[in-house]
């Protein structure tokens, strides 16, 4: 029988995965500069490939995520416990669509592509103008992350076997990402929102990995 333990574990590894995908595509995107956006994309293809394959990777195991937090969870509120895998799901599905961006961004400044053909001053900003719809995309899956958020907290406070702080948490957490349904407030409080999303999740993940071996995933005791 898998237990809390095992989710903590799948949580653990979409943490790991998704940090090396940051890492591997971070200073490619250079905001405002479109020239030197599809020079990075251009010397650093193979990087810039495998770092949309690990994202896509950590995006797998935060579906296995939700799957394993319904089977805990479902006891509780079974109807709670669905929508919250809905909205992480939705997120996930709606932040992998979000990759075909940025792969065809480099499609189109690559001269060996198709797309590439069009002319280059017209191609960077092209590929800078489909890294701002990726990001787009990012921020409508953070609002459905931010309502799978608060309904964990809720399924956490409601239940006997987690801590409640760590349902007040990840009720913090979910109204933070809601503030990407606002256009202005995300460029003003992304940096809190994302520490305190980080925060919540680790506390919630380190805390499966610690106690969680004696919750058994499914059963209804």
């Amino acid at each position: 029988m898998r237990t809390g333990r095992f989710i903590g574990l799948v949580w653990l590894l979409y943490f790991i995965t998704a940090i090396i995908g940051q890492f591997l595509l971070q200073g490619i995107v250079v905001p405002g500069n479109a020239t030197a956006t599809a020079a990075n994309l251009l010397a650093q293809e193979t990087v810039f490939r495998v770092g949309i394959a690990v994202g896509l990777i950590a995006n797998a195991f935060y579906v296995a995520l939700a799957v394993l937090l319904y089977e805990m969870f479902r006891r509780v509120d079974r109807t709670a416990a669905l929508l919250a895998a809905f909205f992480s799901l939705s997120g996930c599905v709606i932040q992998s669509f979000g990759s075909v961006f940025p792969l065809t961004a480099l499609s189109v400044v690559d001269p060996n592509q198709p797309l590439g053909a069009l002319h280059m001053g017209q191609s960077p900003a092209l590929a800078l103008m489909l890294f701002n719809a990726q990001m787009h995309a990012i921020n409508i899956g953070l609002v459905f992350f931010g309502f799978n958020c608060l309904l964990l907290g809720y399924l956490i406070l409601k239940s006997k076997f987690v801590p409640p702080i760590l349902g007040m948490l990840l009720v913090l957490a979910g109204a933070g990402w809601l503030t990407f349904l606002f256009a202005p407030l995300p460029t003003l409080l992304a940096v809190v929102v994302q520490v305190l999303g980080f925060i919540a999740e680790l506390a919630v993940l380190v805390w499966l990995l610690v106690r969680g071996g004696r919750i058994e995933i499914g059963s209804r005791a």
